[in-house]
């Protein structure tokens, strides 16, 4: 069921000053630049090995990585982890008795499905699941 980590989201001001750190300093790539509107974000990934960097930077004072930031400053925002079947995944998260912020999944970036799991429930860390098609 579960995959591998598939990345590690990270909340950010701008983008595009972030991007120079990831791809000057250490030489990686960015790959696409998306806007997910349902979550208020725009998105840049940036493969590393088998995972990615997922830079996200709010397009509205609504969005809840605007909040982060407001809240705890730019940096890790969640651990997203890659299932072969969401549903599923939260069903047996919920089972286990986890606080879910999703119930259902929601389209997220490239169009994968993707839910999270409360970080009171993830030991202080934010969970994201995510299937890709």
């Amino acid at each position: 069921m579960v995959l591998k980590i598939d990345h590690l989201g990270i909340a950010v001001k701008s983008i595009e000053e972030t991007a120079k750190f990831y791809t000057e300093a250490l030489g990686l790539t960015l790959v696409n630049i998306e806007e997910v509107e349902e979550q208020k974000v725009k998105v840049a990934m940036i493969p590393i090995g088998e995972s990615k960097f997922e830079l996200l930077e709010p397009t509205s004072e609504e969005s809840t990585i605007h909040r982060h930031i407001e809240q705890r400053g730019e940096g890790i925002a969640h651990v997203a982890i890659a299932v072969d079947n969401i549903e599923e995944a939260l069903a047996k998260a919920k089972a286990a008795g986890c606080r879910l912020i999703n119930e259902t999944p929601q389209v997220g970036a490239g169009g994968a499905k993707i839910a999270f799991i409360h970080p009171r429930s993830a030991y202080g860390v934010l969970i994201e699941l995510c299937e890709k098609h």
